[in-house]
């Protein structure tokens, strides 16, 4: 795993005290790149990824995909294939709340991955949820269009984009 230029969130915590919204830590990083940042946009899905895949098939141009999986620990929502997209298509990182699978693969591709939790069982592929939804999790309630800067030391949000 390996860090990016993104600012580091201890100093953009106190730089902007106030300002930013913290995450509770109870995230564990599986991606590639452990810090990374960009404007966001949501799902909200339970126990179903095609929303996810559907995403990251699709142009990050820098965002972050944050995935509001309810917290569920009986499946995964995202795996190495989605990884492997997500990086292809230049998605800066993924914040899951939920479960992730296939870790060796996640630690290679080159995007930032943060979750609850690995889980080995695949989520089924309904469709269900809602797109570019506000959701709330881990203590924070986060709007399409936030920014998210993601590093060891924890996820904070912005209303904007910090210097």
């Amino acid at each position: 795993m390996t860090a990016t230029t993104s600012p580091a969130t201890t100093d953009l915590s106190d730089d902007h005290a106030g300002l930013v919204r913290h995450c509770a830590p109870v995230f564990r990083d599986y991606g590639g790149r452990i810090a990374f940042s960009g404007p966001v946009t949501t799902l909200k899905v339970f126990e179903d990824n095609a929303r996810v895949r559907a995403a990251v098939e699709g142009k990050g141009n820098g965002r972050v995909l944050v995935v509001d999986g309810g917290g569920s620990m009986n499946c995964a929502l995202f795996g190495g294939n989605l990884a492997a997209l997500a990086a292809q298509n230049g998605w800066a990182g993924v914040v899951i709340n939920g479960c992730i699978r296939d870790t060796s693969e996640l630690c290679d591709a080159e995007v930032g991955i943060k979750a609850l939790a690995a889980h080995p069982k695949r989520s089924a592929r309904t469709g269900a949820g809602e797109v570019d939804a506000v959701v709330s999790f881990a203590g924070v309630t986060i709007t399409p269009g936030d920014w998210l800067y993601a590093d060891a030391d924890g996820v904070i949000l912005s209303t904007k984009k910090l210097t």
